[in-house]
């Protein structure tokens, strides 16, 4: 288990929302959706291992393990239940725990992610280049798969932030969750969720197509299926206002019923 970095923003005593990161990113990933998140949640951001500054112990990495990773630092600060949302690698983490540890998580929101995400070799071919030639030699690629060009032209400050911390992303880290990513298979069992559960995907995503999420969607029992128009893999910081709204409807409705 893997001690992660993390930050708790919004009032104390509120319902917590829990926040998992992408491959490539941070914590800071959720910059932008963060304050409107923490006028109704305690948000818990964290940064994955091997990424941002948590430890990059030596890979390869499971989803398993992230997900141990996660409820260690529940266990931590003592948080016995909590909604959680993740992006991508993210997501990937909380269909793990809704499955494996349904007592800890409240209501489930996944964006743009995968229950498999074949071929195995493209995720091993990318950790064995980064573990070679370093972060920058896949970091292009990387940021055009997240971000549209609409984006990169009308804020690229926003774009270029992502890329500092892309860049920062110990390659032993990137690559162990490239592997962790390229080993997971969790659709056999998406059907024994019962965390309602939330799907978000993002129209012109080339990393987890559409399809990815309507697979989950359609897989547990009462999912919602949204897409998000005009964003790739980062929707969450591309179409931060769609995302919010999308979100706090569904973790909030318990609330307003």
């Amino acid at each position: 288990m893997t001690d992660l970095h993390h930050r708790l923003d919004g009032p104390e005593g509120a319902p917590v929302m829990m926040l998992s990161n992408s491959l490539g990113t941070a914590l800071d990933m959720w910059d932008e959706p963060l304050p409107a998140l923490a006028r109704h949640f305690r948000v818990l951001r964290y940064d994955q291992r091997g990424h941002g500054r948590s430890p990059a112990p030596p890979g390869p990495y499971t989803i398993a393990e992230l997900a141990g990773d996660a409820l260690g630092l529940l266990d931590r600060l003592g948080l016995e239940r909590v909604s959680f949302c993740g992006t991508s690698l993210g997501g990937m983490t909380g269909m793990w725990l809704a499955i494996n540890a349904p007592e800890r998580v409240e209501r489930l929101a996944l964006c743009c992610t995968s229950a498999h995400l074949p071929p195995r070799e493209n995720w091993t071919d990318r950790a064995a280049t980064v573990r070679a030639q370093g972060i920058e030699a896949v970091a292009e690629a990387q940021l055009e798969r997240w971000f549209t060009p609409a984006l990169a032209r009308f804020r690229p400050e926003l774009v270029e932030r992502r890329r500092r911390t892309l860049l920062a992303t110990p390659p032993e880290g990137y690559a162990g969750c490239c592997e962790a990513i390229g080993s997971h298979d969790l659709r056999a069992e998406l059907g024994s969720i019962r965390a309602p559960t939330l799907v978000l995907a993002a129209a012109d995503d080339p990393a987890t197509p559409p399809e990815h999420g309507r697979l989950i969607a359609e897989a547990v029992d009462g999912a919602r299926f949204v897409m998000l128009k005009g964003a790739r893999h980062l929707a969450a910081v591309e179409r931060t206002e769609e995302f919010v709204r999308a979100v706090l409807g569904h973790l909030t409705v318990r609330a307003s019923a």
